[in-house]
């Protein structure tokens, strides 16, 4: 069994103690995967009633082939179990980052750390109750007098998976700005400048997401553009971008 213990920032180990830290959290990491897999396995009926309530009342995904019930459903659970295990795979990356930072970082890094996972989660939920049914029945409902539509069941769960991650991913972007401006990258008053040329990526990214529909991609941008204000406004809290050093002097006699 893999003992991990909390490191402060005063201890010193050794290289083979940290790579020994890092194997115990890993073992830790797949241990916990691996007992949210085969729950998801378990429960598999229920995850795949959840994917498919977004579908039209009736229709169930198709598959070809005698193995491709199974996979999918393999699939479906990895993907299920990666989304459920999120908080302690994070937890357990923060433990291994967090002695590197002095007491008065670990005040600021903690909190904003903490929040991965919350606007990870935040993300998933906008995207299955808000993003993901109208994506469905716009797509489904697109010029469907010229085609026999039917819904393969690996393409469509891959597409939800692909949709729910990359959301999640998205929704991260409070942290990424605050770390830029952190490390002096940007400042909170270049942040407000640059609001217009943000509010251009942030809709040429929502048009790559898997939803290639206008609908979707409105709804999309909304978030987004809001967790940008947000940025600004916890950059300007928390920011203080890293000080530069003062110049040396120049020695006497120089040139």
């Amino acid at each position: 069994m893999p003992k991990v213990k909390p490191v402060s920032h005063e201890d010193h180990l050794t290289l083979v103690e940290h790579l020994d830290e890092l194997r115990s959290r890993i073992i830790v990491s797949v241990a916990v995967y691996g007992v949210a897999f085969a729950l998801c396995f378990w429960q598999n009926d229920r995850v795949l009633d959840l994917l498919n309530r977004p579908l039209p009342d009736g229709q169930t995904p198709i598959t070809f082939g005698v193995t491709e019930p199974f996979m999918t459903t393999l699939t479906v659970s990895a993907y299920a179990a990666l989304v459920l295990a999120m908080p302690v795979l994070l937890y357990q990356m923060y433990a291994f980052v967090l002695p590197a930072f002095s007491p008065s970082e670990r005040k600021v890094a903690l909190p904003l750390l903490l929040m991965v996972p919350v606007l990870f989660v935040g993300g998933i939920a906008f995207c299955y109750f808000a993003v993901l049914d109208p994506a469905v029945k716009f797509l489904l409902n697109f010029n469907d007098s010229q085609f026999n539509i039917q819904v393969r069941a690996r393409d469509y769960y891959s597409f939800v998976a692909l949709l729910v991650l990359s959301m999640g991913l998205l929704f991260q972007i409070p942290l990424g700005i605050l770390a830029a401006v952190r490390v002096g990258i940007a400042t909170p008053k270049q942040l407000r400048e640059w609001r217009r040329y943000a509010i251009v990526i942030i809709a040429i990214v929502a048009a790559m997401l898997p939803t290639v529909d206008p609908v979707s991609m409105l709804i999309e941008m909304v978030p987004l553009l809001i967790l940008y204000e947000l940025s600004i406004v916890l950059a300007s809290v928390f920011g203080g971008g890293r000080q530069q050093a003062p110049a040396e002097p120049s020695p006497e006699g120089s040139s």
